[in-house]
């Protein structure tokens, strides 16, 4: 089994890093290279504006090249919670921008020419349990009637042709959902940032940023550069240097194994639909067929802030053991990848994006990212070229996160919580 993520070993590595030290003077500096960092850079660079981006590590290492691979629409939560906490015209503002991103993916694959698998595919979001069926059904019709008139409510029966599996009661078919390959979407993001002019620097994690008469200083081991602007866009990868949002983000281990390549005959009998599928417990699964015809199956499985190999084998095991409870005729099927990440939460579970601490920032998307991030860079671009109007998430309130320091030693309470609410549910 290779303990590493199934998107970066079957996509071209991103060869076009400066091999320099870090040095010069720049409009705005990117910190980050996932999918938010790499479109802000891609277009703040195809503007004109002189562009660096610092990667701590390799383009895509993080959360955009660890995740299941979704490009699923709508929000988090029930849309009647999402209005409640955001007034009616925000939450469907905030459920219009992941439409709206994902349709900016599409589009910038084709104008870049990014091979990645982006496929229309739709998403189910599953019930678990017959007792999930009404709250699920309830939450469609909200949608349905307020804001996306193109999603349909799936009987049991009606089920037979979308998941190989008896375990599910209904389900919520969001045909506005879409999947890729996540590894090769991050490298052609990143190939077309510097086509356009933007300097990448990997293995160049920022210690220190310091704000001089000529800008912000920001410096990393392999030397510093100088940036008006400073666009912070690294998620539950956020290192200490950036304190105010380590308090305001929690970094949650999301676990995932892919198995061996099914046979065209096993894969039409566990995902005839070919989908991605999501389901309705708290601590839930998703899975999706690879392009290369694996099942992808991920979930929460262990409440761990922490993703090495010995903590993403015990939860591969966990995995394996619910991916046999949904389809029992894979119960036996190798297993070749098992990873894992962190996804940056907040609170409230709702992203973040604007100004803060000096910063241009956007973060905390809360296990929806790859649909969104791709959004929220172009508008963090926006916003440190003077344009304030297409950030979804302006006026968001963000408070820290209550005895909150960067180390989240409460998740396993929570984690217990939350198994006991799927137990009662």
């Amino acid at each position: 089994m290779d303990y590493s993520s199934y998107w970066h070993e079957t996509a071209p590595r991103f060869a076009g890093a400066c091999p320099d030290k870090v040095s010069g003077r720049f409009d705005v500096a990117v910190i980050g290279g996932g999918f938010t960092g790499l479109n802000a850079a891609r277009q703040l660079a195809k503007a004109g504006v002189k562009v660096a981006l610092l990667e701590a590590a390799h383009v895509g290492a993080g959360g955009s090249g660890r995740n299941g691979g979704h490009l699923n629409n709508g929000v988090a939560h029930g849309y009647a919670e999402a209005k409640t906490a955001l007034g009616a015209e925000a939450a469907h503002r905030l459920y219009k921008a992941y439409d709206a991103s994902i349709r900016m993916i599409e589009a910038i694959t084709q104008e870049e020419g990014i091979d990645c698998d982006f496929r229309w595919s739709g998403k189910l979001k599953l019930a678990s349990k017959p007792g999930h069926v009404d709250g699920l059904k309830a939450n469609y019709e909200l949608i349905h009637r307020e804001v996306d008139p193109e999603t349909r409510w799936l009987e049991r029966a009606d089920l037979a042709g979308e998941v190989g599996s008896e375990a599910f009661h209904g389900a919520v078919l969001y045909p506005k959902s879409a999947m890729m390959h996540m590894g090769r979407y991050g490298t052609g993001l990143a190939e077309a940032a510097r086509r356009h002019g933007a300097v990448i620097w990997e293995g160049a994690p920022v210690t220190a940023r310091e704000k001089g008469v000529t800008g912000w200083a920001v410096t990393t081991p392999k030397g510093t550069l100088t940036a008006d602007r400073v666009i912070l866009a690294t998620g539950a990868y956020t290192p200490r240097t950036f304190d105010y949002f380590r308090r305001r983000i929690l970094s949650v281990g999301s676990f995932i194994v892919a198995t061996r390549p099914l046979s065209a005959e096993e894969a039409a009998q566990a995902m005839p639909g070919n989908r991605t599928c999501v389901t309705s417990m708290n601590v839930g699964n998703y899975f999706r067929l690879s392009p290369d015809n694996r099942l992808i199956f991920g979930g929460r499985a262990r409440f761990s802030a922490v993703s090495d190999q010995r903590s993403d084998a015990k939860s591969g095991k966990i995995l394996r053991a619910s991916m046999a409870a949904i389809f029992p005729d894979l119960a036996r099927v190798e297993i070749d990848h098992c990873w894992g990440g962190l996804v940056g939460m907040t609170k409230d579970r709702f992203p973040r994006a604007g100004r803060a601490d000096g910063m241009i920032y956007g973060m905390g998307y809360s296990g929806h990212g790859a649909q969104m991030s791709t959004l929220i860079g172009s508008a963090l671009a926006d916003i440190a070229m003077g344009r304030d109007d297409t950030n979804p998430l302006s006026g968001l309130d963000w408070p820290p996160i209550p005895f909150n320091t960067g180390k989240p030693w409460f998740l396993p309470v929570v984690g217990a919580y939350f198994r006991l609410k799927d137990m009662m549910s």
